[in-house]
């Protein structure tokens, strides 16, 4: 595991109207602190990567479709630097990845449906000024092939 990264297994809770997913509570030991919440998406086979970010850690999980979530080390004093882990989240397979900050990341769907993926992020998103470093999702120093 990528030095600094934390993966919570989430349990889902059903009964007879649906289902519960506790996803990041305050007295989590993955929690930081709260800067805001936000959902995106990916179609079936599209790749948002690479990138990271200076000030802020990222709590990625997916509650709709498959994604594939990969995260690069490209920190030169870290003790795994160079690593990259891999990991497929889905309602089947439910987790938050704690991502700090720093770490390359990305996902793509991998569902014949929609993948929607929360975010949990300790900053709030700077408009005038985004914490985000972004390189080519194939043109890239990172050993890591989305066409798999």
């Amino acid at each position: 595991m990528i030095d600094g990264v934390k993966v919570k297994k989430l349990r889902i809770i059903p009964d007879d109207r649906g289902r519960l997913m506790e996803i990041l509570r305050n007295d989590d030991d993955i929690f930081e602190k709260f800067g805001q919440v936000y959902m995106t998406t990916a179609r079936p086979g599209v790749v948002k990567a690479w990138h990271y970010h200076k000030k802020q850690d990222d709590n990625f999980t997916c509650v709709h479709g498959k994604m594939r979530l990969a995260l690069y080390d490209a920190r030169p004093e870290s003790p795994t630097y160079k690593e990259v882990n891999d990991f497929v989240i889905s309602l089947e397979e439910p987790m938050l990845v704690h991502i700090p900050k720093h770490i390359y990341h990305g996902f793509k769907c991998v569902s014949d449906t929609e993948a929607l993926v929360i975010n949990t992020v300790t900053k709030p998103y700077d408009y005038k000024d985004p914490d985000e470093y972004r390189v080519d999702a194939y043109d890239n120093d990172i050993p890591y092939d989305w066409r798999k």
